[in-house]
C-alpha cells in the first residue's frame, strides 16, 4: 500500500477484501459482546459463585437483551467506516434488492459475516469453557449432545421456545417480523431526509432497536434476527460436540433463524419507503423551488438575494 498526500491507496482503498474484513471483524464483534453476555447470565455468574441460580427473575433477560445492543452498537463502530457495518446477511441481501448494493459482493458479504460470528463464538468458548465444563457437572450432564446441553448451546445460538410446540411456523413467523422490524428502524435511523440522526449516534440508535426487539420479541425464537449471528455460532457449537441439539437443531428449526431474516428483511425495507421514503421525497420534491426562482434567478436579475 502507498499513502499519498494522506491518501491511502492500494488494495485497502480499491479491494473487496478489506471490506470483508471490517464485515469478519464488525460481526467477530458482535458475536464477542453478544453471546458474551449470554455466557455471563448462564454459566459465568453461577459458576463463578457471584449467583446461585440463572435467571431468576427478568434481570437475566434485560442483561442478554443489553449486552446484545452494545455488541450491535461497538460492532457497528468498528466497520462502519469501511462498509456501513452489514454484519447481518439479511441487511446485505435488503440492501441488494433495493439496489443499494452489489449483487456480485452479496455472496463474499455472507461468507465474511458466517465467519466473523464462527470467531465470536469460538473467542467466547475459550474463555467460558471452564465455566460450562463446570455447569455440566453440577448438572449432572454428561454429554453437551445430550437434552442438558441445550442450556449451554444457548449462549452460542438461537432455539424456539416450548410453547411453540413442534410447528416451526410460529418461529418462522416470529424471526420475520423481529427483521422487518429491525431494517425498518435501520431505514428510519439512516434517513436523512427523517428526523435525522448524526452519523455519530447512528449506531447507538441500531443498538436501542436490537434492545427493543429483544425485549418485545425475544423470548420466541430467541431474536437471532440476522442468519450469520446464528449459524456460524450454530456450526461451532456442533464441531465442539453439541451434535443435534446444534444440527438439525430441535424440531429441526435451525433453518428458521436462516430464512426468517432473508424475508423480513427485504420487507421491512419495502414497508419503510412504500409508506415513509416516498412520503419524505415527495415532500422534498414539492418544497423546491419553481423554474425561473430561486437565488440564482434572483442574483441573474441584478436584485439582492
Amino acid at each position: 500500500m502507498t499513502v499519498k498526500m494522506g491518501v491511502k491507496t492500494g488494495w485497502r482503498a480499491r479491494s473487496i477484501w478489506s471490506e470483508l474484513l471490517a464485515e469478519f471483524l464488525g460481526t467477530f464483534v458482535l458475536l464477542a459482546f453478544g453471546a458474551g453476555s449470554v455466557a455471563v447470565a448462564v454459566v459465568g455468574l453461577t459458576e463463578s459463585g457471584r449467583t446461585a441460580m440463572i435467571f431468576a427473575g427478568a434481570g437475566g433477560w434485560l442483561l442478554i437483551t443489553w449486552g446484545w445492543a452494545m455488541g450491535v452498537v461497538m460492532a457497528v463502530y468498528v466497520a462502519g467506516g469501511v462498509t456501513g457495518a452489514h454484519i447481518n446477511p439479511a441487511v446485505t441481501f435488503a440492501f441488494a434488492l433495493k439496489g443499494d448494493f452489489q449483487w456480485r459482493k452479496v455472496l463474499p458479504y455472507w461468507g465474511a459475516q458466517v465467519a466473523g460470528a464462527f470467531a465470536g463464538a469460538a473467542a467466547v468458548y475459550a474463555d467460558y469453557v471452564p465455566a460450562i465444563n463446570m455447569w455440566n457437572v453440577a448438572h449432572r450432564t454428561l454429554s453437551r449432545a445430550a437434552p442438558g446441553g441445550m442450556t449451554t448451546f444457548s449462549i452460542f445460538a438461537t432455539f424456539p421456545a416450548r410453547y411453540y410446540g413442534q410447528n416451526m411456523l410460529g418461529p418462522l413467523f416470529d424471526q420475520i417480523l423481529g427483521t422487518f422490524l429491525l431494517l425498518l428502524c435501520i431505514m428510519a435511523i439512516i434517513d436523512s431526509m427523517n428526523v435525522g440522526v448524526k452519523s455519530s449516534l447512528a449506531p447507538f440508535m441500531v443498538g436501542m432497536a436490537v434492545a427493543a426487539i429483544g425485549m418485545s420479541f425475544g423470548t420466541g425464537a430467541g431474536y437471532a434476527i440476522n442468519p450469520a449471528r446464528d449459524f456460524g455460532p450454530r456450526l461451532f457449537c456442533w464441531l465442539a460436540g453439541w451434535g443435534a441439539n446444534a444440527f438439525p437443531g430441535p424440531h429441526d428449526y435451525w433453518w428458521v433463524p436462516i430464512i426468517g431474516p432473508l424475508i423480513g428483511a427485504p420487507l421491512g425495507v419495502a414497508l419503510y419507503k412504500l409508506f415513509i421514503g416516498d412520503t419524505l421525497a415527495a415532500k422534498a420534491a414539492s418544497a423546491q423551488p419553481a423554474d425561473g426562482g430561486g437565488i440564482g434567478a434572483t442574483e441573474a436579475a441584478g436584485e439582492d438575494p
